[in-house]
């Protein structure tokens, strides 16, 4: 004889799953940090469409901009466990903001990973006026020209302030940080050479590399750029513990039910390989990354713990 208690368990599992299988039956948000036109939005529009197509329903770009990505953030993390809005992170946002920030209203911990979507490396260049062409004679100009030197970054908190910083530590420089609201700002500085260095977003440097306009010392990927084979790897030159790239990608709120998380897993994978937009990303200047799931997660989280130490080192502290 079937109990109350039994009956009442098997019915809620019962109408569990037809809400599962008729999700979903609304429109989809990817939660974006950034304003149009950005590179977290542009990426985020590239994949809608196909998305859209695979799960039979609407999906949108909802862009909440401000405080570095965390308004995206804490909105997403205070929604719904019910896999109607995503944040679309960017790597700083996810694995920076969480040591940079001293009253974050959110934690990595509010997010499940879906996925990697793209990934690409950022690029060390130099004015033109600067007399190195390669990592060795800038590390040695710099050091000629104390108190005369300053890196640019495209935004405190973010991998370009980070990795200039571990450059000063590394090799025992003494540049300041100049930073600017975002890589176009940044590189029209190092253009006119108001500073004579810094990280570069490679969608943002490459053309630049390209013209003359700026010299490219090394790239943070683990191979050469396919765009720039000229440039070495910091990790060819001995330094691989500049490797490091700036990355966009999916996240659920944690909580989500496994068969819908599942099921955007799999649309997210299938949306990234097909080939109108993989061959849409790659001309943006992105590689495919292809992690998903669990993957995704533990690199999100070595990343985490890697520029938390360097965040800890450089004592900076942001604010929302």
């Amino acid at each position: 004889m079937i109990s109350s208690r039994m009956l009442l368990v098997a019915l809620l599992t019962l109408a569990a799953g037809g809400v599962w299988a008729q999700w979903p039956a609304k429109p989809i948000a990817l939660v974006v940090g950034s304003a149009p036109g950005s590179a977290p939005d542009v990426y985020a529009r590239a994949i809608t469409e196909a998305m859209s197509k695979l799960l039979g329903q609407t999906v949108i770009v909802d862009n909440r901009t401000g405080a570095n990505g965390n308004i995206a953030a804490e909105w997403v993390a205070r929604a719904p466990a019910d896999g109607y809005a995503l944040w679309v992170p960017a790597q700083s946002q996810l694995e920076i903001n969480p040591s940079a920030y001293a009253d974050l209203r959110w934690k990595p911990a509010d997010f499940t990973a879906v996925i990697k979507g793209v990934e690409a490396p950022n690029v060390l260049v130099t004015h033109p006026s600067v007399p190195a062409k390669t990592l060795n004679e800038l590390v040695a100009w710099v050091k000629a020209n104390p108190g005369k030197v300053s890196f640019a970054s495209f935004s405190p908190g973010t991998i370009s302030h980070f990795l200039g910083h571990q450059m000063n530590e590394r090799f025992g420089l003494d540049m300041a940080h100049i930073t600017f609201k975002g890589s176009g700002p940044q590189v029209q500085s190092l253009l006119g050479g108001h500073v004579q260095l810094g990280f570069s977003q490679i969608q943002t440097g490459l053309p630049h590399i390209v013209s003359g306009k700026l010299h490219g010392i090394a790239v943070t990927g683990a191979q050469r750029w396919r765009q720039l084979p000229a440039v070495p790897t910091f990790a060819e030159l001995g330094y691989p513990d500049f490797t490091a790239s700036t990355w966009f990608g999916l996240v659920a709120r944690t909580g989500t039910p496994p068969e819908i998380l599942h099921r955007l897993i799999e649309v997210s994978k299938a949306s990234h390989a097909d080939p109108v937009v993989k061959e849409r990303l790659e001309q943006m200047g992105f590689d495919i990354s292809g992690q998903s799931g669990a993957e995704f997660a533990a690199s999100a989280k070595a990343g985490e713990e890697r520029w938390a130490k360097v965040v800890k080192a450089t004592g900076f502290r942001a604010s929302n």
